[in-house]
C-alpha cells in the first residue's frame, strides 16, 4: 500500500508510573510491539513518556536523567529488531541545560531529536523551572548512548524512497500557539505531523483540544497526530485523561476513549499522495516567508498495510449522516436557487423554459426554478414546462412530467417530436427502422430546439437539466441536452441528484410527494429508444454505460485528489468488495477513463453553471483540459495490475 502513498500511523497512551523510567520502558517496549502487530509504520508515545510530565524538581535529580538514558538504551535494544519508527517522549541533558524531547529511533539508532520550543510557564504549568526552550541550542548535535545524534526543531524525517512520505515534530505547547513549529514542518515538505503532549483535563477543553488538532490539519494540509499522557500521569492539582486522535486535512481519522488506566493505541492509515496533490492544487500554499533551513534525516519507512483499515464511501459526493444529509441537501437548492434567481434579476423578466422529461435531473432542475421563482415572489405561471413525447416516452415518465408541472402551479405545454423527427429522418435518408446514435440524437436536438424556439417566442431562458455525471461521461448529445442558456445542475452527481429530490420529497406533502417518490421510482434512462411490448422502460442508461455508483467513485477520487487509475481501483476494491467483482470494478474504470478523455470537446462548449462543490467541470474555472489528451497511459497502468 505504500506505492499508493498510505501510510499506517500510531499513537500510544503508555500506562505510566511516575519517575519510573525503567518500568516505563518496559511498557512502552510492549506497547510497541504491539504496534508492530497492527502493521504501524510510525509510532510516537506521549510527551516525556520515559520518565512522566509531572515529575516536579524531580528533573533536576542527576538519578532520574541517568535512568531515563538507560530506559532509552532498553527500548532501543528491544526494538532494534522491528521494523518500525518510534518516537518517545524524554528530557536530554545538552549545552549544559535541560531540554524537553522528542527521540526519534528505528532498529537499535537514534536518528534524531526534536527539542520543545514554547516552554508555558502559567496557571498550572511551570515548566520553565526545569527545562530550557529550543532557541537556548547553543549546538546542534548531542552524543548520547554511544551515538552522536543531531539536536534541532529543524529536523524532517523523510523516507528514502518517496519523499512525499516525510514528518515533523511538536511537543504539546507548540501546538497552542499563535505560530506553531509544524507551520515550517509543513511547508518545507512535512505531510505527517506528530504531537508529543501533556495536556490535563478540564470541562471543555477536550473539545477545544479536538478543534485545534483539526485546525492545524487542515491548516498545513498535513496529516496531525496527536497523544496525551494518560491517567496515571496525575498527581496532585491536576488530572490527565490520555486524549489521542488523528486527524488527516482536517478530517478525524481515528480517537481514542479517554481516562482508560491500561495501555492503549490507536492507529490510522495516512493518505500522503492525496495530502501532496492538495498543496500542489492549492496555489497559495506555498506562498509565503517561511525558514527553509532544514535538515532531513533519510529513513526507511516500511510498507506494512497488508489491507486498508480506513474506510471510503461509497457515495462520496453524499453526506452518510442523515441530518448532515438533510442539511447538505438544502444548502445544495440554496445555492442553485440562488444563482438562478441572480441570472433571472440580471435579465429582467425572463420566463424560464425547461423540458420536462418525468426523469430525476428534469424534476431537480424544474424544483430549483420553483424555488428561486418563490425567492423572487414571481409567478410559477411564468415557469414554461414542456413535455415533449418521442419514440421512447412511457405513459409513466409522461403522467409524472404533467402532474408535476400541475401540481407548481407552472404552465404546461406539450409538444410532440414524432412527426417532426421522422421528417428529419427523411431528409437526411435515415431508414425508419434505423436505431442507431443518429435516430437517438435527433430527438435530442429536436427536443433541444423546440425550447430554444420557445423561448425565444416568450422572452424566455432555457434551463439545462444536465448533471455532473453525465458531463463526466459525455452522455449527453452535442447541441442536444448538451446546451441550454443557463444550467442549474451541472455540479450535481447523478448519485447526489436523487437525495436532493428525496429531501424535496420529504419536506412536502400530498400529490407533489406522490409524484416524486413515483418519480424516484423510475429507472434512470433517456428514454430515445421504444420501450417494451409492456410499455415499459427498455433503454437504462447504467446498462450501456455502467452503474453511476461506480463513475461518481471514480470522478471524485480521479479529478479531487488526482489519482492514479491503479490507485482508484484498489480503493473501488476495497470499498465495494461486497457490492461487485474486480473484473466488473475494472471494466468500468476503463469506461470511466476513455469516456472523460474522448468527451471533453463537450465539455469545453457547456453553457454557465453554478459550481455547488468541490468538483466541477467548467472550462471557465475548474478543468482545463485539452480535447486531443491521450489516455493510453491510463489504461495500460490497469492492463498491468494482476489480481
Amino acid at each position: 500500500m505504500k506505492e499508493y502513498g498510505f501510510i499506517r500511523v500510531g499513537a500510544i497512551v503508555n500506562k505510566l508510573s511516575l519517575a519510573n523510567p525503567m518500568k516505563n520502558a518496559e511498557e512502552i517496549i510492549k506497547e510497541i510491539k504491539k504496534a508492530v502487530k497492527l502493521g504501524v509504520s510510525i509510532v510516537t508515545t506521549p510527551e516525556l513518556s520515559i520518565t512522566g510530565y509531572t515529575c516536579g524538581d524531580l528533573f533536576l535529580q542527576d538519578q532520574l536523567l541517568v535512568d531515563s538514558e538507560n530506559a532509552l538504551q532498553k527500548v532501543l535494544e528491544e526494538t532494534k529488531s522491528l521494523d518500525i519508527i518510534s518516537i518517545l517522549g524524554m528530557p536530554i541533558r545538552h549545552d549544559n541545560q535541560l531540554f524537553n524531547c522528542a527521540v526519534v529511533i528505528q532498529n537499535g539508532k537514534i536518528l534524531g531529536i526534536v527539542p520543545k520550543t514554547y516552554i508555558p510557564n502559567y496557571q498550572e504549568f511551570y515548566e520553565a523551572r526545569w527545562f530550557s526552550s529550543s532557541r537556548d541550542l547553543k549546538t546542534n548535535e548531542v552524543e548520547i548512548l554511544g551515538q552522536v545524534v543531531p539536536i534541532s526543531t529543524k529536523l524532517l524525517f523523510q523516507d528514502k524512497e518517496l519523499k512525499d512520505i516525510t514528518f515533523g515534530i511538536d511537543i504539546c505547547e507548540d501546538l497552542w500557539t499563535v505560530s506553531p513549529p509544524s507551520d515550517n514542518h509543513a511547508l518545507a515538505g512535512a505531510t505527517i505531523i506528530f504531537n508529543l503532549s501533556s495536556s490535563n483535563e478540564l470541562i471543555g477543553k477536550q473539545e477545544y483540544r479536538k478543534s485545534l488538532v483539526a485546525s492545524q490539519s487542515a491548516r498545513t494540509i498535513s496529516a496531525y497526530v496527536y497523544v496525551s499522557s494518560g491517567i496515571m500521569e496525575s498527581t496532585s492539582d491536576v488530572l490527565f485523561g490520555g486524549a489521542s486522535m488523528i486527524y488527516e486535512n482536517g478530517s478525524m481519522l481515528a480517537m481514542n476513549q479517554r481516562f482508560e488506566i491500561e495501555s492503549n493505541i490507536i492507529t490510522a492509515d495516512i493518505d500522503v499522495f492525496k495530502l501532496a496533490n492538495d498543496r500542489r492544487k492549492n496555489r497559495s500554499y506555498m506562498n509565503m516567508a517561511f525558514d527553509i533551513d532544514y535538515r532531513f534525516i533519510k529513513v526507511e519507512v516500511m510498507d506494512t498495510i497488508k489491507e486498508l483499515q480506513r474506510d471510503y464511501k461509497e457515495y462520496p459526493f453524499v453526506p452518510s449522516n442523515e441530518l448532515e444529509r438533510s442539511r447538505r441537501c438544502e444548502e445544495i437548492i440554496e445555492i442553485q436557487s440562488s444563482a438562478l434567481a441572480r441570472r433571472l434579476l440580471q435579465l429582467g423578466n425572463s420566463k424560464c423554459v425547461i423540458g420536462m422529461s418525468g426523469g430525476l435531473d428534469s424534476t431537480l432542475a424544474f424544483l430549483v426554478i420553483v424555488r428561486a421563482y418563490e425567492k423572487l415572489k414571481r409567478d410559477m405561471k411564468d415557469i414554461i414546462g414542456i413535455t415533449m413525447p418521442g419514440f421512447g416516452t412511457t405513459d409513466r415518465t409522461y403522467q409524472n412530467a404533467v402532474d408535476l408541472v400541475k401540481e407548481y402551479g407552472a404552465t404546461l405545454r406539450e409538444i410532440s417530436i414524432k412527426d417532426a423527427s421522422i421528417l428529419h429522418m427523411k431528409d437526411i435518408g435515415l431508414p425508419e427502422d434505423d436505431r442507431s446514435i443518429t435516430y437517438e440524437n435527433i430527438q435530442a436536438r429536436e427536443r433541444t430546439q423546440i425550447l430554444m424556439d420557445v423561448a425565444n417566442m416568450e422572452g424566455g431562458l432555457v434551463i439545462g437539466t444536465g448533471d455532473l455525471s453525465e458531463l463526466a461521461l459525455g452522455w449527453c448529445t452535442y447541441n442536444g441536452d448538451h446546451m441550454s442558456m443557463y444550467a442549474v445542475n451541472t455540479s450535481i452527481p447523478k448519485t447526489l441528484v436523487r437525495y436532493l429530490v428525496s429531501w424535496v420529497a420529504d419536506t412536502t406533502d400530498g400529490k407533489k410527494k406522490e409524484v416524486l417518490k413515483d418519480i424516484l421510482a423510475t429507472p434512470i434512462s433517456p428514454e430515445l429508444l421504444p420501450p417494451d411490448e409492456a410499455g415499459n422502460i427498455l433503454q437504462k442508461t447504467e446498462s450501456s454505460i455502467g452503474p453511476y455508483v461506480l463513475h461518481d467513485f471514480f470522478l471524485y477520487h480521479f479529478l479531487r485528489y488526482g489519482a492514479t487509475p491503479k490507485k482508484i481501483y484498489v480503493l473501488a476494491k476495497h470499498t465495494f468488495k461486497d457490492s461487485f467483482r474486480n473484473d466488473e470494478i475494472k471494466k468500468w474504470l476503463k469506461v470511466f477513463i476513455r469516456r472523460f478523455f474522448t468527451q471533453q470537446f463537450k465539455r469545453n462548449c457547456i453553457p454557465d453553471g453554478v459550481k455547488v462543490g468541490s468538483i466541477s467541470l467548467s472550462p471557465r474555472g475548474d478543468l482545463r483540459m485539452p480535447s486531443d489528451a491521450s489516455y493510453e497511459a491510463w489504461l495500460k497502468e490497469l492492463d498491468e495490475i494482476k489480481d
